[in-house]
């Protein structure tokens, strides 16, 4: 029933819509795109879309005052007399005059800069009375590829006939079309409250568009605005420091209001700044309209080329408030000769602007979707779309809708699985995937010549992973089942192992999840795994330094984890293990034939007899919490969706107990926690900190396994993007324990605050890291390291290496080296 009156109040609303509609073009007849339409003193609005065509909805028609403006044109005001529901008002619109000489020049100051200062004395005022409000809104957002070229990097490009259908014979197509309509309840600086109403995305009559009005909160009166990076507003506190200003002209509004029009440019290149033009307006020294264009490598983001971000912002004579009522953000990208771009709108209309909101207005839940969002017909989007389709769109539309029912067919998609299940011979070695779209289920053969599946250790010598794995989902209530077994033959030891795995998500909503997994294999001492097998190989075979320590486990255990509550999952897992000691079985490498391999004896290197621990077994159990303080989400149909506030840390707690042991002396208990924060310094970059501790209890004599290991690093390769869980200098074993412990790791990114201001190295567009990395263990000398590297390195749009010069101390004893962080080398495992 609440559905049903909801959609009544909806119906009656739109049919009591008048429509007016037409045409926006220059005096030459070239169409005006994104002309902000309005009616006068209201704040019922739209835009022009690429063609110069539009459509406002106002309550009725008769005598309506309807507002053209558009930057560098003249704002234009139309009288609509009484007439039909619909009516064609086709609109020529004139250049602007513009003049400087109703501004007072001072030779001797730069009469810019006295405008920005007067915004930036005055941007809290007029800030705070757009604080807080309701509006309608409604968001079109478009990905487009240019030129996508038939090989890259000599491999033939595979769209799959889906998407190549998308494409024309240039390789140049819309990839995704969506819009939304939606009620938005705000209250700066961040507090959102978002109902869809209506979505829907080209193709696809189950999507839910991603386009919402958190995406769209670009605000200039806030000192920076989040890009990735920081980006510094031009009225920002310290925007002097970044910025030169020029007053290039002036005009008057239709409300006798004079605009300032302003250059802002960039003191210096690499800063994270916008450049383009800010228009002021004068006595109030509100925001009239923005005009920017934002560079890729300004943002950090290599493979965007440049962002567009335009605002227009319409007066209210009533309330004297100067409100957005459209934005406009698009941008060019590109990556091996592949262009693309893409291109949003935001209309904002029927502002409210509330004194105050009750308690209880936000909640944790951010946006919600009403039941039939996708499936309103084209008869409401018509009427209630506020910026036309163009022609483009319109044929995306009528295209991919048509081809929606065909795509989904049995009959399709079993001709489509027909061509891509396609047996060959060479799969028997690469590998070989199967997939049934129908019936929503796929097979996946790893092969034996994967990138992953053959590596090196003196265990095992050369050993290869192959497997096998069965994956059934469920879209429409987040159910998923998996089932999965990999096999691993080492060529020294001659030992064959395989472990099998299973995985049932049951939905979308709190992700409950049960999982088992039973088997034999080799592992590390370290669970974490802190050397990967590539890296362990690379150092081996070509160094001769074997750092991969393992133990062979026989083992079965179950898990299951679920969201308890809105921020908080609980994860509990229980298994039995038997561990046995494994030794060198090969010397090998490629170089070095006459030196040894260390012991795989992680306690005394130069053993080669006596083992780490002797055979036994036990029964584990482990529970797991995670703490999302703040935590947002989205409520959507087929799920819910977190997002994690970043004003908050993360909090982990953790319980151990060994039980049931083939000796009592290796049953024990420990508890773990550990804090993950990332502080924001706005333009200055972030400050990253992991702070983790524990205590065992009863834990005396037991395996070195079960001893809490921490995360060293002797290969000098890093492989992570931070550095928030490693010790980049220290053996990987030299400070196990089976007593408390406490660790820090703190690193801060400038995100080139620092770097951009430095002459020569700015041009290497990297940020600096400082680090530092603390060890504390009863009855130990701490541990300590201080760090100190670039980041974003590399060649071209490829920014992937980082390095980094490590001080480490530990009682008297200092250690100096060079970590080469190589990022990729985390996706090659």
């Amino acid at each position: 029933m609440r559905n049903f009156t909801l959609f009544a109040f909806l119906f009656f609303s739109i049919s009591n819509f008048a429509q007016i509609k037409g045409t926006i073009t220059d005096d030459k007849g070239n169409p005006l795109p994104f002309v902000s339409v309005f009616e006068e003193n209201t704040y019922a609005g739209t835009t022009s879309n690429e063609q110069g065509k539009y459509q406002l909805n106002v309550k009725e028609i008769g005598k309506n005052k309807i507002v053209f403006q558009y930057l560098g044109f003249k704002t234009q005001k139309l009288t609509v007399a009484s007439g039909s529901k619909t009516i064609t008002l086709d609109v020529k619109l004139q250049e602007e005059s513009f003049a400087l000489n109703e501004v007072i020049i001072d030779p001797k100051n730069n009469p810019a800069n006295a405008i920005i200062k007067n915004a930036i004395a005055n941007k809290k005022e007029n800030s705070d009375k757009t604080a807080r409000y309701t509006a309608d809104f409604y968001s079109k957002g478009m990905f487009k590829v240019k030129d996508l070229p038939k090989k890259i990097l000599g491999q033939k490009v595979d769209l799959g006939p889906d998407m190549a259908s998308n494409l024309d014979s240039t390789g140049t197509g819309i990839l995704y079309l969506s819009e939304t309509i939606s009620k938005v309840t705000f209250e700066k600086p961040s507090k959102l409250k978002e109902k869809i109403i209506a979505s829907k995305i080209s193709g696809n009559n189950r999507g839910y568009s991603y386009n919402t009005a958190a995406l769209s909160t670009y605000d200039f009166y806030d000192n920076t605005l989040d890009f990735d990076v920081k980006m510094i507003s031009p009225i920002a506190d310290n925007a002097f420091s970044y910025y030169k200003y020029k007053l290039e002209s002036s005009f008057y509004d239709d409300n006798k209001q004079q605009i300032y029009k302003i250059k802002v440019i960039p003191k210096r290149d690499k800063e994270p700044v916008f450049e383009g033009y800010i228009y002021i307006v004068d006595d109030s020294f509100a925001i009239y309209a923005i005009d920017f264009e934002i560079k890729g490598y300004r943002m950090k983001n290599e493979f965007t080329e440049s962002m567009f971000l335009k605002q227009s912002f319409s007066y209210n004579l009533k309330n004297k408030i100067w409100s957005k009522n459209a934005q406009t953000l698009s941008f060019n990208a590109g990556l091996f000769g592949i262009k693309f771009s893409g291109n949003f709108n935001y209309v904002y209309s029927n502002y409210e602007f509330p004194t105050s909101f009750e308690k209880k207005t936000f909640g944790n839940e951010i946006v919600a979707f009403e039941a039939n969002a996708n499936k309103k017909d084209d008869a409401f989007w018509n009427e209630i779309r506020p910026i036309p389709l163009t022609i483009e769109e319109s044929s995306d539309y009528a295209k991919k809708d048509s081809l929606q029912t065909i795509r989904k067919s049995k009959k399709y998609t079993d001709s489509i699985d027909a061509k891509n299940n396609k047996f060959k011979v060479w799969d028997i070695l690469m590998g070989y995937d199967y997939k049934n779209t129908f019936e929503k289920y796929s097979f996946e053969y790893k092969g034996l010549l994967n990138i992953s599946s053959l590596s090196f250790n003196t265990v095992q010598g050369f050993n290869l992973d192959s497997g096998f794995s069965f994956r059934k989902w469920n879209d429409e209530n987040g159910k998923s089942t998996s089932i999965s077994t990999t096999f691993n033959y080492g060529f020294s030891d001659e030992r064959f192992r395989v472990i099998g795995e299973f995985s049932h998500r049951f939905n979308n909503i709190n992700y409950a999840t049960i999982w088992a997994s039973g088997g034999t294999k080799t592992t590390q001492f370290n669970n974490a795994e802190p050397i990967t097998k590539f890296v362990n190989s690379i150092s081996s075979l070509f160094f001769k330094d074997n750092y991969m320590k393992l133990y062979n486990l026989e083992f079965a255990q179950i898990n299951y984890g679920q969201d308890i509550a809105n921020g908080i999952s609980l994860t509990g897992r229980i298994g039995y293990e038997q561990r046995k000691p494994l030794f060198n079985t090969t010397d090998y490498s490629f170089f070095k034939k006459d030196d040894l391999y260390s012991s795989n004896n992680p306690l005394a290197p130069n053993d080669f007899t006596t083992p780490a621990f002797n055979q036994h077994h036990l029964f584990k159990a482990l529970i797991t919490t995670r703490i999302n303080f703040g935590n947002k989400y989205i409520s959507r149909p087929d799920g819910r969706y977190n997002f994690k506030d970043d004003k908050y840390p993360t909090i982990y707690l953790a319980f151990e107990k060994a039980f049931a042991a083939s000796e009592k002396k290796y049953e024990y208990e420990r508890i773990g926690a550990s804090v993950q924060y990332d502080l924001s310094l706005n333009n200055k970059g972030v400050l990253g900190t992991n702070f983790r501790a524990g205590k065992f209890f009863n834990a005396e004599n037991i395996s070195f396994i079960d001893y809490r290991h921490f995360n060293g690093n002797q290969t000098h390769i890093g492989t992570s993007d931070r550095y928030l869980n490693v010790f980049n200098l220290m053996p990987y074993y030299s400070n196990s324990t089976n007593d408390s412990y406490f660790e820090l790791h703190s690193e801060y990114n400038d995100t080139g605050f620092i770097m951009n201001k430095i002459p020569l190295l700015n041009l290497l567009k990297s940020t600096l890291n400082l680090g530092f990395h603390a060890l504390a263990i009863p009855d130990r000398k701490p541990y300590s390291e201080f760090t100190v590297g670039l980041d974003n390195l590399g060649f071209g749009k490829f920014k992937l290496f980082r390095v980094d010069y490590v001080h480490s101390y530990k009682g008297g004893i200092q250690q100096n080296g060079v970590v080469f962080g190589v990022k990729i080398l985390n996706a090659l495992e």
